[in-house]
């Protein structure tokens, strides 16, 4: 019974396939300027690696910022939730999940078998989002979003940002190149200001271990080590799995589930 969850987010879309036992992921495609094309893309570069057809889905559950444009899907799930069961399914003994997307951040507590009880998120500003570390990195700072990580480890003094402002930071930090601050410390200055803001976050609804971080931006070893440092507790990120992808594989397990109680009731999923 073949399913499939499809994360289209506002920077990246990818897709996870739940076929004969076995999970396949896409690649991790840019969302551009048409999410629906995006998430199909996602979608049938999954099914061809897992050699199905569109025709065998049986579910499809589409999340993230672009779920609202997945016409192909039977169902839309948020991404909350999709985060939290894709967490689960890496450890069970998750309690907290930090998600930092391309255009907010979100902070979840987890129950028993995954059980979203508590969350936090800020969509009112790109500070403290992958999008602005990746804006300043290229075009401030002058280096790839793949390198700011491993260069703000090399800092001796982290710069001091404290505009939470997307604006202002920017403004910051090129005030702080002018006044001759290294870019590595700049780098720390960037990491340690994202993780007092979503620090911030996890805080108001409680930080319990086990943490982890899922979304692009925990690939990042400086924002790790960031948060590590702020919330005074050990960060892991998934190793099976892209930590991109855990909205999708999240998005899956829901779809698996939701196909086995349609089998159950009768009604077919096939689009």
């Amino acid at each position: 019974m073949p399913v499939a969850g499809v994360d289209i987010g506002s920077t990246t879309a990818k897709a996870v396939v739940l076929c004969d036992g076995k999970t396949v992921c896409s690649p991790i495609l840019p969302t551009g300027k048409n999410p629906t094309l995006a998430g199909e893309k996602a979608l049938r570069n999954a099914l061809e690696k897992a050699d199905c057809d569109l025709k065998e889905v049986n579910w499809i559950v589409a999340t993230g910022y672009g779920r609202v444009s997945a016409p192909f899907a039977n169902e839309t799930v948020t991404e909350i939730t999709c985060h939290a069961r894709g967490a689960y399914q890496m450890s069970p003994d998750i309690r907290t999940v930090i998600d930092i997307g391309g255009q907010d951040s979100k902070v979840i507590s987890l129950g028993e078998g995954g059980r979203v009880i508590d969350f936090i998120i800020n969509d009112k500003c790109a500070a403290g989002t992958g999008r602005f570390l990746e804006f300043t990195a290229n075009y401030v700072l002058g280096v790839s979003i793949e390198e700011l990580g491993a260069l703000s480890l090399t800092a001796t003094s982290p710069s001091r940002i404290s505009s939470t402002c997307t604006v202002f930071a920017q403004a910051e930090v090129v005030s702080l190149l002018a006044s001759g601050a290294s870019q590595e410390n700049i780098a720390a200055g960037l990491h340690k200001s994202i993780a007092q803001r979503v620090g911030s976050m996890a805080k108001q609804i409680g930080v319990r271990p086990i943490v982890m971080m899922t979304g692009g931006v925990s690939k990042n070893i400086g924002v790790r080590k960031a948060l590590k440092e702020e919330l005074n507790t050990e960060i892991i990120i998934p190793d099976i799995i892209d930590p991109q992808l855990i909205g999708a594989l999240g998005a899956t397990l829901i779809a698996s589930k939701h196909a086995g109680e349609h089998a159950k009731k009768g009604t077919g999923g096939n689009l």
